[in-house]
């Protein structure tokens, strides 16, 4: 390490290349607290995703990134102490700005240790999630929407089948055409719609088989 810092130095003329970088990300927040939780030191990153400027953030406690529920339960400290006693954390959760708007951060804090092994402060490593989970939520909300659209249908037969042809969903239509109620049918295979003709000869397993070699599988046939 110290021999990449002195080619890094000599390349670049800089003093302290490591700091310089630390410094000026601008996708993380990358700051340091002393071992009671105070801020000291503040990077652009910092800055952008929690809006504090260096001379209005540096010295105060950790705790004023953090909604009024995570204080009330102490979860500022409890950070502090599971990084100091099992080394780092890893958390995600809702952090606030200066100007009070929330956001979803990932965060990592490490605990910084003397040679005597005793915890000296802590590195803490923020970003802004908002974005993915934003995406997550629309995802989730579509999804939702989807599923209520399908078991809705009563034209139409429309379940999951598991890699092994067991029942996994079960719609209105699928109740109505085949007279199953959910909790009877699902996690049974679906060999039972087949006539037994077709079961003796394989043919259930045989639609699963071409319809994972080809991607589908269409067919008409007498359904029980």
């Amino acid at each position: 390490m110290a021999d990449s810092d002195k080619r890094a130095r000599e390349v670049l003329g800089i003093d302290d290349p490591l700091r310089l970088l630390v410094e000026t990300v601008q996708d993380y927040a990358i700051f340091l607290l002393d071992s009671a939780g105070h801020v000291v030191t503040w990077n652009q990153g910092a800055e952008r995703i929690k809006g504090y400027a260096p001379a209005e953030i540096l010295g105060r406690h950790f705790s004023v990134f953090y909604p009024r529920e995570a204080l009330e339960r102490g979860w500022p400290q409890h950070e502090l102490d599971l990084a100091a006693n099992d080394g780092r954390l890893e958390d995600e959760g809702w952090r606030v700005r200066k100007d009070g708007g929330r956001f979803w951060a990932s965060v990592v804090i490490t605990a910084l240790r003397d040679a005597s092994g005793e915890v000296r402060g802590f590195a803490k490593i923020t970003r802004d999630l908002s974005e993915r989970r934003r995406q997550e939520e629309l995802l989730r909300q579509s999804e939702a929407r989807f599923r209520l659209l399908i078991e809705a249908v009563e034209d139409y037969a429309i379940f999951m089948l598991d890699t092994q042809g067991r029942v996994a969903s079960w719609n209105a239509g699928a109740e109505r055409i085949k007279g199953y109620g959910a909790d009877e049918i699902i996690g049974e295979h679906f060999r039972v719609f087949y006539t037994e003709e077709a079961r003796n000869r394989g043919w259930p397993e045989e639609e699963l088989r071409r319809a994972r070699e080809e991607g589908r599988f269409e067919d008409e046939g007498p359904r029980l």
